[in-house]
Parts: structure tokens; C-alpha cells; sequence
């Protein structure tokens, strides 16, 4: 499957901005949770590399896990909260991934399509993030189904920076190639408890996005550089194009987290 967006949905991205990316984001600090437990999950629509605009989030369509092949709705643990970005305040959600056994928790989102204004277009980023207790593997490597999703050729909660990780985008559990993939990093991780930006702890480069393209087998490849959370998004990639009469740009999204080794 080859990747096509419509000329509408291509100007608006270009009259956005390369630097400006938005992602979605399904975040708690600990991909690795090591006690049982609820642990908090932020649903945040924003620009995290450079700390920016947040966007409203309405109320998300799907919310829910994985755990060695059953998936489990979370949408009754979600409650609205407002993230404060830095420059504006956003509706969020904050929801709860029960963590009980040892094995991968596979945390799914499909957000309500977001008007963009600016650009006349819907947007619905359809995301991913990985948890893992006990360090046993028990199916990260999976897809779980989504209209459109990333499934990791690494395992996504433990990269070693200075290394690499791939993944295999899919369409309706097609793969996807020729798909630009932009590459954002969470710059200012969000405080649990204020739902506020922390300290930020770098920049987007020069240059606009960080880019790569997907092969002919869907199949990206990226060097992560750095500790912390990296996400990775293909604008376009799901099967759907129109949301109540206007264009909509359905996205995959992925989020792993990368350690520096000691």
C-alpha cells in the first residue's frame, strides 16, 4: 500500500509548519513500573518539542489496553483535567492503566477528531504507548487492531539511546510505504501532579521536523540520540480522509521511551 493524502491535507501540513508539529500523547513518566498498581495516564494533545500550543481534546472515542492479547476498555477511568501549557491553558484527560502482572500493557487511544481551525481540517491522532512490568516481553511486538498504528521491531519501553529503533506502519493492517514519519521528543516532560510542562531540557533543531520514510515493506528506521520519550507520527496514514464534510488527517502514533546506559 502506498501512501496518498489528499492536496488539501498536504497544504495544510505545509502552511502549518515543518517545526510545529502536534502529537497526541499518552504519558506517564515510568514505562517500566515495577509495583502493582493503577498507574496515571495523560491524554494530552500538544506541541512537546518545543514546549508550544496545546490543543483542546474532546472526548476520546476509544481508551483502552492490551495484556497478552486481551484488549480491556479504560474509557470509565477518564477525567477530564486542563494541561497548562506554556502558553495557553488545554482540556486534557488523565485515565488509569491497572498494572497487575508481569508482561506488556499496550495503552490505546483514539481521540476525537480535532478541528483545525487554521487549516479547515480534522485531525485524529490514533496512539500508542507501552508499559512493561517485570521486564518479561508478552506481546509488544503485536498490532492490536487500530484503523492505523506503528507496530515496533524494537522493544518500545527500553531503547538504548545511541542506538536504533524500527517499526512497521499499517493502514488497515496493510503496510504503509513511502510514509513520511515526523520524529518529536517530549522536551518538557509534563509534572504528574500540576499537569503543567517541567523544565526544558532541549530544542527542536534547525532545519524544520525530523523526518524519515518508511520502506517498501512500511518499515522505518531511526537512531535515538537521546534518553527520554521519543514519538513517532505518519500524517495521513489511516484509512479514513473525511470527518463531518471536511477533510481529516487520521494518524498513526507511537511513543517509546529510550535510557542512557550508565
Amino acid at each position: 500500500m502506498k501512501l496518498t493524502m489528499t492536496a488539501a491535507v498536504l497544504a495544510a501540513f505545509t502552511l502549518a509548519g515543518p517545526a510545529s508539529a502536534h502529537f497526541q500523547l499518552v504519558y506517564n513518566p515510568e514505562a517500566n513500573p515495577t509495583a502493582p498498581g493503577d498507574l496515571a495516564i495523560k491524554l494530552i494533545f500538544w506541541h512537546p518539542f518545543e514546549n508550544g500550543h496545546a490543543m483542546d481534546m474532546g472526548t476520546p472515542e476509544e481508551f483502552f489496553y492490551v495484556f497478552k492479547g486481551e484488549k480491556t476498555d479504560l474509557t470509565d477511568s477518564l477525567t477530564p483535567i486542563t494541561f497548562h501549557g506554556a502558553g495557553n491553558d488545554a482540556a486534557a484527560f488523565e485515565g488509569a492503566l491497572p498494572v497487575k502482572r508481569n508482561g506488556d500493557y499496550i495503552v490505546g487511544l483514539v481521540p476525537a477528531p480535532y478541528y483545525e481551525e487554521s487549516e479547515d481540517i480534522y485531525i485524529q491522532q490514533i496512539t500508542k504507548s507501552y508499559f512493561n512490568k517485570g521486564g518479561i516481553p508478552s506481546g509488544w511486538e503485536e498490532p492490536v487492531g487500530m484503523k492505523t498504528e506503528f507496530v515496533p521491531l524494537n522493544k518500545p519501553y527500553n531503547v538504548v539511546a545511541g542506538s536504533t529503533f524500527s517499526a512497521q506502519l499499517l493502514s488497515d493492517g496493510a503496510p504503509v510505504a513511502g510514509a513520511e514519519i515526523e520524529i518529536e521528543y517530549i522536551a518538557a516532560t509534563p509534572d504528574m501532579e500540576t499537569n503543567a510542562p517541567g523544565e526544558v531540557t532541549t530544542e527542536p533543531l534547525p532545519g524544520g521536523a525530523l523526518v524519515a520514510m518508511t520502506d517498501d515493506n512500511g518499515v522505518f528506521t531511526f537512531g535515538i540520540p537521546k534518553e527520554g520519550f521519543w514519538g513517532f507520527a505518519a500524517l495521513g496514514s489511516g484509512p479514513d480522509t473525511k470527518f463531518d464534510g471536511k477533510e481529516l488527517s487520521q494518524d498513526a502514533v507511537i511513543w517509546i521511551r529510550a535510557y542512557d546506559l550508565d
